[in-house]
C-alpha cells in the first residue's frame, strides 16, 4: 500500500473514531467582528470627525427626561432615545417633545424584555411591533434602530430585527456608564470623558428609579465635550459620517 493511501486510510479512521466519540465539527464562533462584517450590529462608528452619539435607554421618565432634554438643548446636542413601549403609554408628551426637538426615538421593546432566555419569535415580533406603532403615532417616523434590553441577543433576534426593518445598535464597550446602578456622578463623568473617542456610542439611561446622577453628570459632560470640539449627534447622523471603508451597519428601510 502506498504512503498516500495509508495516510488517507488513517485519516478516515480517525474521523470515524472522532464522530463515534462525539467529537463533531465545532460551529464558527460568532464574534463582534462577525456581526459587524455582516452589517447586523453596530457598536460604534470609527471616524476622523469629532462626532459622538449619546443614547438614553429605558425612558421616558416624566422628571429626568425633560431635564436631560433641557441640557441637550443648552449644549446644542442631539441624541437617540431607546424607549420602552409601556412607559410611552404613560408619558406620551415626553416622547413628542423628544421628536419635536430633533432627537431620535428608537425601539427598546414594549416591556423591556430581556432576550437572553428562550423567547418565542412571536413574542419578540409583538414587542417590536407594539412599540413601533407607538413611535410612529407619537413622532410620525419609523425608527430604523433597535436596542435589545441589557444588550442580550442571538441570531434569531438579529434575524427578526432585520426582517422588521431594524439594524441593532449596542454601544462602545468603553462607554458603558453603568448609570443604571447609580455608581456616583463622578464615575459616570470619568467613564465618558476619560475614554471618549471619535465615533463613540455612549450608553446612558434617562430612567433610573430614584436617581438623578445621570442628569447631574450631564451637566459636566455636555459642556466639556463641546469644549473638546465634539458634536453630539443622533445614531443616524453618526452612521452617515462613517468612514467610506467602514464595515459597520446601516439602517434598512
Amino acid at each position: 500500500m502506498s504512503v498516500i493511501k495509508s495516510a488517507t486510510l488513517i485519516g478516515v479512521c480517525l474521523l470515524i473514531v472522532a464522530v463515534a466519540c462525539g467529537f463533531e465539527a465545532q460551529p464558527v464562533r460568532k464574534t463582534r467582528a462577525y456581526y459587524e462584517e455582516r452589517e447586523e450590529v453596530v457598536w460604534e462608528v470609527p471616524m476622523k470627525e469629532k462626532l459622538i452619539a449619546l443614547t438614553f435607554d429605558d425612558g421616558p421618565n416624566p422628571v429626568t427626561t425633560p431635564k436631560i432634554l433641557d441640557l441637550l438643548a443648552e449644549n446644542e446636542a442631539k441624541s437617540t432615545f431607546f424607549v420602552v413601549g409601556k412607559r410611552m403609554d404613560r408619558f406620551p408628551d415626553v416622547v413628542r417633545r423628544e421628536a419635536e426637538e430633533g432627537h431620535e426615538v428608537a425601539n427598546h421593546t414594549y416591556s423591556h424584555l430581556y432576550l437572553n432566555n428562550r423567547i418565542s419569535s412571536e413574542r419578540l415580533v409583538e414587542e417590536l411591533n407594539r412599540t413601533e406603532k407607538q413611535i410612529v403615532s407619537l413622532t410620525g417616523k419609523h425608527s430604523p434602530w433597535f436596542r435589545p434590553p441589557g444588550g442580550f441577543f442571538n441570531d434569531s433576534v438579529v434575524r427578526i430585527a432585520r426582517e422588521r426593518g431594524y439594524t441593532m445598535v449596542l454601544w462602545s464597550w468603553h462607554q458603558d456608564t453603568k448609570d443604571w446602578s447609580s455608581p456616583g456622578t463622578g464615575k459616570i463623568i470619568d467613564r465618558v470623558l476619560k475614554n471618549v473617542r471619535n465615533g463613540d456610542i455612549v450608553l446612558f439611561h434617562d430612567h433610573v428609579e430614584g436617581s438623578m446622577q445621570t442628569v447631574q453628570a450631564l451637566q459636566t459632560i455636555l459642556p466639556e465635550l463641546r469644549k473638546r470640539g465634539y458634536r453630539m449627534v443622533t445614531v443616524s447622523e453618526l452612521v452617515k459620517h462613517r468612514k467610506s471603508n467602514s464595515l459597520l451597519g446601516k439602517p434598512h428601510s
